[in-house]
């Protein structure tokens, strides 16, 4: 006796959406220094057809009512991975790529979610090779 295959958790959230008629998910990672340019992909994304997430507490900006920044940081940061894991790929915005960007990109490429980039020179893997 054959017993069926029991789906990943990745492959069950892919089916879901797919029973679902939920269009492409683009999360969009990149510097908060980029936040203008995260805001124009988002509408460009957006007028495609794709559903947008994105980083939407930038904890260098004064006054932004957290008591503890570091502290939210790490939140917010657990937080996008989940955007990451929910999307369907990741778009990487600006012509720059620190630390937290790069931890990302792995992230979701570990993930085997696909990473575009508005600049691919500053592709982690394009660096490296």
């Amino acid at each position: 006796m054959s017993y069926p295959e029991l789906l990943t958790a990745d492959e069950k959230l892919a089916d879901a959406k797919r029973r679902l008629n939920i269009p492409r998910i683009t999360v969009i990672c990149g510097s908060t220094r980029f936040w203008q340019q995260m805001a124009d992909a988002a509408w460009t994304e957006t007028l495609a057809g794709r559903i947008v997430v994105k980083p939407d507490v930038d904890t260098k900006r004064p006054g932004a009512g957290y008591a503890d920044a570091q502290a939210a940081k790490t939140d917010l940061d657990e937080l996008h991975r989940a955007k990451i894991r929910l999307a369907d790929e990741v778009l990487v915005v600006g012509d720059y790529v620190g630390e937290s960007t790069t931890r990302e990109i792995h992230y979701a490429r570990s993930l085997r979610k696909p990473v575009r980039f508005t600049h691919p020179e500053v592709d982690p893997a394009a660096v490296t090779a």
